[in-house]
């Protein structure tokens, strides 16, 4: 005998429970058992059942389902109308989360499981997350962050008939305990300062009354928009970031002696010691060979500078995004098999699947390993973004407290 499939071990198994139980509610529901000479006079009786098949993750399974003869019997664990188990959305859903297309799910679910379940039946199973989605979105935030990463990736999304690549913005934001969330996820419908003020007022009317630092890779419009929904943020473009554009313009021989000339800028102790290193870098032949990375960093002095007054535990926190980043290269990974996505929406619920997904399947691994030693014999990976600590966090939150008197809640200083 199979084990799985139509006639299978499993399915003969999990429709003799689906019976039994419907058998269970139709009693409960006619208040005497089959049989029961209490029945008689009752106004209400059996009246056979109907065969009906539902899609399960171990395949097909044809159920009879009893019926009254009043018609007043409405099942709980197989409801009118309902052509699968709940088994199999969360099937589906895992599917979607780790990065398959409904179509790639599809043929999955038919190769293996013998089920017949379309395209747009796996897009109305996803779908129904999006409350869930909704609700995490407009979720409460703390008062003050010290710390907010902005970074974005690039997506494909039909609009109006056409293709267009679209930016998907993921902020995140470090509390005061150092526990790094995902605040949220916006695709751009415009660009500019009008769709970051918005993106900032959502912020703000979900609770956030204070950003200290917003770490940011140039975004046109958001400087301005932070300054105007917080006034005292200070806004700091990633150094990172700023490596990477000068080396777009270096050749190959040439970038070990780069990096090595911006890293006397960016490690200054002080602006004008970085101003000085700026200027003898364009003056010496690495620099005219390159004016072009020169002027990477000529145009984004102003954001740049305000990283050379914090001390050095504050510099190791904002020197780089690489923290969203790395979350960033994971969310790729999985959305990189679509050719494009319908709705903005279909974009916020995948990466919202897939940020549960990860951290869900790293939590597992953390829990396969506890209680052994903490030698190399721990191979599972901390958490990605969500709920992951940022190293070091005391002291750069005391240096915080020190370069934003008053700003800091009292309770957690």
């Amino acid at each position: 005998m199979r084990l799985t499939g139509p006639g299978g071990f499993l399915s003969e198994l999990v429709k003799a429970v689906l019976e039994r139980g419907l058998r269970a509610e139709l009693r409960d529901h006619l208040g005497y058992a089959k049989h029961d000479p209490a029945g008689k006079g009752s106004g209400n009786s059996r009246n056979g059942s109907t065969a009906k098949t539902v899609q399960t993750e171990i395949g097909p399974v044809e159920v009879k389902v009893p019926r009254d003869r009043a018609g007043t019997f409405t099942p709980m664990l197989l409801p009118k109308n309902a052509r699968r188990l709940g088994g199999l959305s969360d099937v589906v859903i895992s599917l979607y989360a780790g990065g398959m297309t409904v179509r790639d799910i599809a043929h999955h679910l038919h190769r293996v499981y013998g089920t017949e379940v379309g395209p747009d039946t796996i897009s109305t199973i996803t779908d129904e997350v999006l409350d869930e989605v909704k609700t995490w979105q407009q979720r409460p935030l703390d008062e003050v962050y010290p710390i907010v990463y902005v970074d974005c990736l690039m997506v494909k999304v039909r609009d109006g008939g056409t293709v267009r690549n679209k930016a998907c913005y993921l902020v995140v934001g470090v509390g005061t305990d150092g526990v790094k969330h995902v605040l949220g996820i916006w695709v751009a419908q415009s660009e500019g300062a009008k769709f970051w003020m918005q993106v900032c007022t959502e912020l703000r009317n979900r609770g956030v009354r204070d950003v200290l630092i917003a770490c940011c890779d140039g975004l046109t419009g958001l400087p301005e928009a932070i300054e105007a929904v917080w006034p005292h943020t200070t806004v700091q473009t990633c150094v990172v970031h700023l490596i990477r554009a000068a080396m777009k313009f270096v050749s190959y021989t040439d970038r070990r002696a780069m990096a090595a000339a911006l890293k006397d800028i960016y490690t200054a102790p002080t602006a004008d010691a970085a101003e000085t290193a700026l200027l003898a870098f364009a003056d010496s032949p690495l620099g005219k060979r390159y004016p072009a990375a020169v002027a990477v960093w000529e145009r984004a002095w102003d954001r740049f500078t305000p990283f050379l007054a914090f001390p050095p535990e504050v510099r190791r926190i904002i020197y780089t995004t690489n923290a969203i980043e790395s979350f960033n290269y994971q969310i790729r990974k999985v959305i990189k098999n679509r050719g494009h996505f319908p709705t903005d929406d279909a974009v916020v619920k995948l990466i919202w699947l897939a940020i549960a997904d990860i951290e869900d399947k790293r939590a597992r691994q953390r829990a396969a390993e506890a209680g052994k030693p903490r030698t190399q014999t721990r191979q599972a990976p901390p958490r990605l973004v969500e709920g992951a600590g940022v190293h070091g966090w005391k002291q750069a939150l005391n240096a915080l407290d020190i370069f934003f008197p008053g700003r800091i809640p009292i309770d957690v200083r």
